[in-house]
């Protein structure tokens, strides 16, 4: 079913290798990215949590995902070896990466450790 038709939208945009460098690198907001996979049930688990920071957050925190399994080139540029894997870009630079699967709380505890992102 197309989104926007008896779905809500979402609010964590899809990023994808062609927009990666625009979208993220060239944001001037901090941009959360989560590398995912389908097969990933940890990252299922993520993904209302993450649904949440986006509304919570937005205007202050970029929330996107990127599948690897589609998008090997970026995955493997940033050095993307489990799945999922947060991470955190302020100003176009990583400052923050998480490996697998966190509650909202500890998630957020997390990233305001970060100058430029949430807190």
């Amino acid at each position: 079913m197309p989104a926007g038709i008896g779905s809500p939208a979402r609010t964590v945009a899809v990023v994808t290798d062609a927009d990666f460098a625009d979208v993220v690198l060239g944001s001037e907001a901090p941009v959360l990215v989560e590398f995912r996979a389908p097969w990933c049930g940890p990252c299922r688990m993520m993904a209302p949590v993450l649904e949440q920071i986006a509304v919570q957050h937005a205007g202050r925190l970029r929330v996107v995902s990127l599948n690897a399994d589609e998008n090997p080139v970026t995955a493997s540029q940033r050095a993307v070896l489990a799945m999922p894997t947060l991470q955190l870009y302020v100003a176009g630079e990583l400052v923050a990466e998480i490996v697998g699967a966190r509650s909202k709380s500890r998630l957020i505890r997390e990233l305001s450790g970060h100058p430029g992102a949430i807190g």
